[in-house]
């Protein structure tokens, strides 16, 4: 992890009001922070999301990470996963999307690398002001995206839980990424759709302003998505940087695209 930040962590999870198994798994150490949904009505959803969050860890500490070895890590969870699969026809079709943070190099200096494949999410906390960072690969994002729905209809419509890419394909469809350079004080929410079904983006907002430590923040977003309903698995990650030294920080925060 690059030298001068400091990072404070939480994580929670919780298996919800009416799913028998938790599905989702984690990761958030030493600079690699994600979350894998082993995706409902799959086989052995939980295994695949095992198997991706355990994957993107062996990351985790690595000096001089790029995003392509970010990216190249979702391959080696794809494989792995259909691999894992074709030795156990218990497992065939298994899939998991994945969301995630991680710290990386770029042009010498430490940037925060976003990657999504799915309708898991990252939000991003700064200025008192909550930003959705990724967007979801769903039929129902198609179709806001294309002006058919609302928002708000697409919480509540039919389709929403209805994914466009995912971990457990061949080919592996493409990952998305933003790439942009740490500002102190900023805070990174990676979770599941358990959280974002069920606690919309002004609340997520206002846990993350009240002044609560990353674990509380975390704890508390999965509570209020438990007490919301709790219809599906529910997983959190909260990452704060606490401090980077303002010499090094880059004035444009805006996200931007990687290829």
């Amino acid at each position: 992890m690059a030298a001068g930040l400091t990072l404070n962590v939480g994580v929670a999870t919780h298996v919800g009001r009416v799913r028998e198994h938790n599905e989702d798994s984690a990761f958030a150490q030493a600079g690699v922070y994600v979350v894998a949904d082993g995706m409902g009505g799959h086989a052995a959803g939980e295994v695949a999301s095992r198997i991706t969050a355990d994957t993107l860890g062996e990351l985790a500490g690595r000096d001089g990470l790029k995003v392509a070895d970010f990216v190249g890590q979702i391959e080696t969870a794809n494989w792995r996963i259909l691999a894992a699969a074709g030795q156990d026809p218990a497992k065939n079709g298994m899939a998991t999307t994945v969301t995630g943070v991680a710290l990386v190099t770029v042009g010498g200096s430490p940037h925060w690398a976003v990657l999504n494949l799915g309708d898991s999410r990252v939000y991003r906390y700064l200025d008192a002001a909550l930003a959705q960072v990724t967007v979801d690969h769903s039929e129902v994002q198609e179709l806001v995206d294309a002006g058919f729905l609302t928002d708000a209809e697409a919480r509540v419509h039919p389709l929403r839980h209805t994914v466009t890419r995912s971990l457990g394909r061949e080919p592996l469809p493409p990952v998305d990424t933003w790439v942009f350079p740490p500002c102190p004080g900023e805070r990174f929410v990676v979770c599941s759709d358990g959280l974002t079904n069920e606690v919309g983006d002004d609340e997520i907002q206002a846990i993350l302003g009240a002044g609560l430590d990353p674990q509380a923040c975390a704890d508390t977003l999965v509570e209020r998505a438990v007490d919301n309903g709790g219809r599906d698995n529910v997983t959190v990650i909260v990452v704060e940087l606490a401090d980077y030294p303002a010499a090094e920080v880059d004035e444009d925060t805006t996200p931007r695209g990687m290829p």
